[in-house]
């Protein structure tokens, strides 16, 4: 099977091939590759929906422990995407896909059982909030994957759709969950509903065990319907080049700003808002600002490919640094109630912008690293150049991927930032000031290096 699925040839630039051969291959893989992704990101995301429901599942953990269980899967999955990001090119996408969504499969499980017993210990809960990262991993190895199957003129497109319909796992679990934790789902099969502080007739291990099916339905479709391309095969060495490219740190600080901000306000969103507007049932509307900053996902790689994507992603750091202030704005300050409707408002619009961003700054990579080999092959042989574009194909994925390790981490920051600013100053305004520094710190990288007259690698 091994050998069926790793195809030799592949020369998607070659208009006739893409043609008769590789856009069917490159269609087949992507929409595998989708679901995949969806899920990988509903079980990251678990425990911005699971630590609403744990005290009233009968557990007793402290403000600050939920905010925790909340970003450690962030942290977690940051770190392993480091990693993720090089598996690709060594072992083929077909076999990292369906192993690393295999390998959700620990923590679904292991939480549909802990949460069934309020004498878990806090530790059980963090092991798997950080085994929960297994998901967040996934997304650098998958675009990483994705990045090899389409042609230049196709990649905003190919990796919107990709991370785009991916990121809607974070919007899937914070509407499935609540919807499923509700009722015996499974029967006896999955265990007794939990009892305590209004827990009556709570199924919280539905949770962790809604997944199972899915799980395993789309690791056997990875792993029977993928394919390895022979010519994404690359050593560590040949990759991690990326490390000495300036570029690469510097997207890499841009997509903090712009999935940094989409995860880590969906993770945070839910106990933000039930700290701040008690009245407010979170998990009515969690769901909604992850939903529509997945589907503007592939939108921003879509207007990248047309307007540049260093200009649209300039004017998503301006709007993001406004939109803290309106959000601000919008808080209970002074002994007033804040204004919810408002703030709801400007969160969702929000994510719509960090959608966009997402899509945007991908789209930028391909565009700067093919730019920075053109320039180092320049006056070189036929033959000096298509090497040249190998190498930037390769360094293009595998700082997709490392970009997406380092973005991953505003995932930890931005729910610790609240959970600290909470406990240190009564209020998450501070944490948002430093979220406005930020984003003017990202506008202006933008605009220096890629957008300005005389750039240095406009995009």
């Amino acid at each position: 099977m091994a050998r069926q699925a790793e195809i030799a040839h592949w020369e998607i630039e070659d208009p006739a091939f893409w043609s008769s051969t590789g856009r069917r291959i490159a269609t087949r893989n992507l929409w595998i590759s989708i679901p995949a992704l969806l899920l990988a990101f509903a079980v990251w995301m678990l425990f911005s929906v699971v630590a609403v429901k744990l005290n009233q599942a009968g557990f007793a953990f402290t403000t600050d422990q939920l905010f925790w269980l909340t970003a450690l899967p962030a942290l977690s999955g940051a770190t392993l995407r480091i990693f993720y990001s090089f598996m690709v090119p060594i072992f083929g996408g077909r076999r990292w896909t369906a192993v690393s969504t295999a390998l959700l499969l620990l923590p679904a499980v292991w939480l549909g059982f802990a949460v069934q017993d309020p004498a878990t210990p806090y530790w059980q809960f963090v092991a798997i909030a950080i085994l929960c990262g297994f998901g967040g991993g996934n997304f650098a190895s998958s675009m990483a994957n994705i990045s090899f199957f389409f042609p230049r003129a196709m990649q905003g497109y190919a990796l919107g759709m990709n991370a785009g319909l991916g990121n809607l796992g974070v919007s899937t679990v914070q509407f499935l969950v609540p919807a499923v934790v509700g009722a015996a789902v499974f029967g006896a099969l999955a265990g007794e509903p939990q009892s305590g502080a209004g827990g009556d007739g709570l199924y919280l291990q539905n949770a962790g065990f809604v997944w199972i099916p899915l799980l395993l339905i789309t690791a056997l479709a990875a792993w029977f319907g993928m394919h390895d391309l022979a010519s994404a095969r690359s050593s560590f060495n040949e990759q991690a080049t990326i490390f000495r490219r300036k570029h690469n740190w510097l997207m890499c600080w841009l997509y903090v700003g712009t999935f940094g901000s989409f995860i880590g306000f969906s993770a945070a969103f839910p106990l933000l808002v039930k700290t701040q507007f008690p009245d407010v049932d979170p998990l009515r509307y969690a769901f909604l600002g992850p939903l529509v900053g997945a589907l503007a996902r592939p939108a921003g790689g879509w207007l990248a490919d047309r307007v540049g994507g260093a200009a649209l992603t300039f004017w998503v750091f301006v709007l993001m640094a406004g939109g803290i202030l309106l959000k601000m704005h919008f808080l209970p300050h002074a002994g007033t109630a804040g204004n919810f409707p408002g703030f709801l408002a400007t969160s969702i619009a929000m994510f719509v912008v960090a959608g966009v961003g997402n899509g945007s700054t991908f789209r930028m990579i391909p565009v700067i690293f093919r730019t920075v080999h053109e320039r180092l092959s320049a006056g070189a042989d036929p033959a000096g150049r298509a090497a040249a574009q190998r190498q930037a194909g390769i360094e293009s994925a595998a700082v997709v991927g490392f970009s997406s390790a380092i973005g991953a981490y505003g995932g930890f920051f931005i729910p610790k930032s609240y959970g600290s600013s909470i406990a240190i100053t009564g209020g998450p305004d501070a944490a948002f000031y430093g979220f406005i520094a930020f984003y003017v710190s990202c506008f202006a990288i933008t605009w220096w290096w890629y957008l300005r007259r005389g750039a240095e690698a406009p995009c």
